[in-house]
């Protein structure tokens, strides 16, 4: 792999309010060690990325006001490579504005996009199958996805539908024919069932020639926004223009602005142990547990005559538990959650409410 041409570019912006209390504004999920593994989730992603490109191609987006904690937990990036939204306007404009600072380092580049959130077991074959993407990428002008080889039917993911017939060059890689939005559980049983489906991983990859193509075509608008500042990228001007125009830009996924409506776009068949850790539920699957399927993060506990329940601690407090059967305790500072898992959409609610009510000390 020719790892100088190879560019990162890491999605960081989220506030991951489906984790409240342990994510909140001030600390989103990304900058947390939710799974106990001494490393933050954006630390893991960067460290993944080792193997794939220099570190001086890594670029990071994120909110302004995120700026310091992207530094402070990662140390090897400069101060350039951390591109600030002034606000969140969906990943198109966020893909956008790296696609245009990367334009002005060079003229042939290889991006991979990924969200700085996610759980990767099996890195050595994320590496490889990154790799794949990216002679795909480089050798053709398709848009690449990785496409997680669906073990349930899911209804928290996209689905991408591809053809049976694989690509000359590799069998993994297949031709999509539709992205597909989150659907109930009897639709997702029949895409499981069909074995031609696999989920959105919101992992892509592509060259820089293609996807600038891409969003000339489909998003010319965006494009004709981030023309007007092509001049200052990269120099010390680049700020006060994305301060100024990035609320301009149309508020759409990149999903729906280019990967839907482009006519060449190929996905791989991935399994790689991914997880978006979208929910509590998602995050308990991937923890250690003990005997009775407790799983404790942070926390030291002794639980009697209780099984299935998270239980996640800021303070090192002990925390007991009797009777206490699948449930998600979570304490910080200045919140203690104790719900239901099977509550655990609930969580939504709970911020909503104290958005309403003006408690931004809590949320």
């Amino acid at each position: 792999m020719e790892k100088d041409k190879n560019y990162c570019v890491i999605m960081a912006g989220g506030i991951g309010s489906r984790f409240w209390p342990m994510s909140r504004t001030e600390m989103p999920k990304q900058f947390l060690d939710i799974l106990g593994t001494g490393k933050s989730l954006i630390r893991q992603t960067f460290e993944r990325f080792e193997n794939i490109c220099p570190a001086e191609n890594v670029l990071v987006v994120t909110n302004a006001a995120y700026k310091d904690l992207v530094l402070e937990h990662i140390p090897e990036l400069k101060e350039d490579q951390v591109l600030c939204e002034p606000e969140g306007r969906n990943t198109a404009p966020c893909i956008a504005y790296a696609n245009y600072r990367i334009a002005s380092q060079t003229d042939e580049a290889h991006i991979v996009v990924a969200p700085s959130d996610h759980l990767i077991a099996d890195v050595p074959e994320f590496e490889r199958l990154v790799g794949l993407a990216i002679a795909e990428a480089s050798e053709t002008e398709n848009l690449v996805t990785l496409g997680i080889t669906p073990t349930r039917p899911d209804t928290g993911y996209g689905y991408i539908h591809f053809e049976e017939k694989a690509d000359a060059r590799d069998p993994l890689v297949k031709k999509v024919k539709e992205f597909k939005e989150k659907p109930d559980l009897e639709t997702a049983k029949t895409f499981v069932a069909d074995g031609n489906y696999a989920w959105n991983s919101g992992i892509f990859i592509w060259s820089l020639k293609n996807i600038m193509e891409n969003f000339s075509i489909h998003l010319p608008e965006m494009v004709r926004l981030f023309d007007e500042g092509k001049q200052v990228m990269g120099t010390d001007e680049e700020d006060a223009f994305i301060r100024e125009n990035f609320s301009r830009a149309e508020n759409i996924s990149i999903d729906y602005g280019v990967l839907e409506r482009a006519a060449h776009v190929s996905v791989i068949e991935s399994d790689f142990g991914w997880s978006d850790l979208g929910t509590y539920g998602s995050l308990y699957t991937h923890l250690s547990k003990d005997s009775d399927k407790n799983a404790i993060v942070g926390a030291r506990s002794r639980c009697y005559d209780s099984s299935g329940n998270f239980i996640n601690t800021t303070s090192g407090k002990l925390v007991v538990t009797k009777g206490l059967e699948d449930f998600i305790v979570v304490e910080t500072e200045k919140s203690l959650m104790i719900i239901p898992r099977s509550e655990e959409q609930f969580v939504k609610n709970i911020v909503n409410d104290l958005k309403a009510d003006g408690e931004s000390e809590f949320y």
